[in-house]
């Protein structure tokens, strides 16, 4: 088993980018998911809300990050370091708030052109939020950036294959937006990982739980249009607990780096 794919998502919900290796931090992958688009009420937006968010490409630089959108000026825009922070959450029904620093009107005009409805931008400093535990319970000792729930998300190939009956296309894998992407594991052999350590080349996690999928899945990340899948065929085939499981939670045990070809192997 090795690593085939890493992934960060600069701006939550945005554009993904690609990469031959990336380091570790306790909070997930470097630059991954530290920005926001947030509405009014500092609730963050994603592909659920304005499948346009696919249009925006975010490419981090130093002390800042480069915004670009077909039909849009590029715009830089610094890391907001001197701002007074705002409490922000995720999702509207999760209560717990952290704060980040506003981008400025120059970032939320930008992106309010893209998405047609005002937004804000907002940059999370220190990314140490709590991972989530259940529905309502947090762990203090662990942290994450602005991911929905855990650091980091694994997923397998072959598993991809397995969810499509013989003869059909499985979708794209970015759909599922994973951070890491394991070549060489029998399909669902993740399913055994769960609660159990693992390294990645030279940095070890931990195996939190399988991932429920929801409707960002059926959407098209290039062009934003929505299809059926891959939830209709996760409902044939990983309908588990009435959730639709398809990857794999980890958790960061130490810092370092992840590369390309990087060897899988459980403790």
């Amino acid at each position: 088993m090795y690593l085939s794919a890493i992934h960060t998502y600069p701006i939550k919900g945005c554009q993904g980018l690609d990469h031959d290796a990336a380091e570790v931090a306790p909070w997930g992958l470097a630059a991954d998911r530290r920005w926001m688009v947030v509405d009014a009420d500092g609730v963050g937006i994603t592909q659920r809300e304005t499948n346009a968010l696919v249009r925006v490409h975010a490419q981090p630089v130093t002390g800042g990050l480069l915004l670009r959108a077909a039909g849009q000026p590029d715009l830089l825009v610094p890391e907001p370091a001197e701002a007074s922070p705002v409490q922000v959450r995720t999702f509207r029904r999760r209560p717990l708030r952290v704060d980040a620093l506003p981008a400025g009107p120059s970032a939320d005009a930008w992106l309010g052109a893209v998405v047609q409805r005002p937004v804000r931008l907002v940059w999370l400093a220190q990314p140490a939020r709590h991972v989530r535990r259940g529905d309502k319970e947090y762990d203090p000792g662990d942290q994450v950036s602005f991911a929905d729930a855990y650091p980091v998300l694994l997923t397998s190939t072959t598993s991809l294959a397995a969810i499509f009956d013989a003869g059909a296309s499985p979708v794209p894998m970015a759909r599922f937006r994973p951070n890491l992407v394991v070549e060489g594991a029998p399909a669902w052999a993740e399913d055994d990982w769960v609660g159990r350590p693992l390294r990645i080349g030279g940095v070890a996690f931990r195996a939190a739980g399988p991932s429920a999928r929801c409707l960002v899945t059926t959407i098209d990340q290039q062009t934003g249009v929505r299809d059926r899948e891959p939830l209709r065929a996760l409902a044939r085939h990983r309908n588990i607990g009435r959730k639709l499981l398809f990857g794999l939670n980890l958790l960061p045990l130490e810092s370092g780096r992840v590369r390309l070809g990087d060897a899988i192997a459980l403790s």
